[in-house]
C-alpha cells in the first residue's frame, strides 16, 4: 500500500468517525441551538484544538510503540484493528437518538471554546481510540513519523471543521429538522458503523500481509 492509499483510507475512517453523531456533535449542536451561530462555532474551534492535543499525543504513543519487537507490535496493530471492529459493529447495530433543542444553558463564544477544548482533552475514550488508530496509519517506510502525524492531523482538522463547523451553520440559519428527526441520525451512525468495519478490516490484512 502506497503512502497516498494509506492516507486515503485515515481519511476515509476519520470522516466516518467525525460524521457520527456523538459527544462532540451534540456538544456543537447544543450550543448553536442556544446560544446561536458565534457560540457553535466557537465550541467548533475548542474542539479542534483538542484534536491537536490528540494528535500529539498519538504520535508520541506510536514513536514509543514502534520501538517495541516486530511480533508485538503486529499483535498491537491486530487489538486496534479488533477495537475499531467492535466499535463498527456495535454503531451498525445501534439506534443512536439525536435530541433537538435545550441541551443546555446558554453559553458565551469563549465559554463555549474552553468548554469544548477541555471536554475533547479529557474525553477518556479518545486516548483509547487514538492509540488504536494511530499505530495502524503511520509507518516508518513512508519516512520521518513527525511529517506524517502533522499530514493526518491536517485531515482530521478539516473533516471536523467541515462536519462540525457546517453543522453549527445549518442549526443556527434553522435547519434543525436532522436533529429531531429520529430516523436521521441512527442512519448515520450505521453508515459510519459500515466504514468503520470496512477499514478494520483493511488494517488487519495488511498488519498481517
Amino acid at each position: 500500500m502506497s503512502y497516498s492509499e494509506n492516507l486515503a483510507l485515515f481519511a476515509l475512517l476519520v470522516f466516518g468517525i467525525i460524521a457520527i453523531p456523538g459527544m462532540d456533535m451534540l456538544f456543537v449542536a447544543s450550543n448553536t441551538v442556544t446560544g446561536g451561530r458565534s457560540s457553535g462555532l466557537a465550541a467548533t474551534a475548542g474542539i479542534l484544538a483538542g484534536g491537536v492535543y490528540h494528535t500529539l499525543w498519538g504520535t508520541l504513543g506510536t514513536r514509543l510503540l514502534l520501538a517495541l519487537p516486530g511480533t508485538l507490535f503486529t499483535a498491537l496493530q491486530l487489538a486496534g484493528a479488533g477495537y475499531l471492529g467492535w466499535i463498527g459493529l456495535t454503531l451498525v447495530r445501534s439506534r443512536i437518538t439525536f435530541p433537538g433543542s435545550g441541551l443546555a444553558p446558554p453559553r458565551r463564544p469563549r465559554v463555549a471554546f474552553r468548554q469544548g477544548a477541555i471536554t475533547c482533552i479529557l474525553n477518556p475514550k479518545a486516548y483509547i481510540f487514538v492509540l488504536a488508530i494511530y499505530p495502524q496509519f503511520l509507518n516508518p517506510r513512508f519516512g520521518p513519523i513527525w511529517p506524517q502525524a502533522l499530514a493526518m492531523g491536517a485531515v482530521t482538522l478539516a473533516f471536523q471543521s467541515t462536519v462540525y463547523g457546517g453543522l453549527a451553520l445549518l442549526i443556527a440559519a434553522g435547519r434543525e429538522r436532522y436533529l429531531s428527526e429520529p430516523g436521521a441520525a441512527a442512519r448515520t451512525g450505521r453508515i459510519g458503523g459500515a466504514v468503520i468495519l470496512l477499514v478494520a478490516a483493511l488494517t488487519a490484512f495488511h498488519a498481517v500481509a
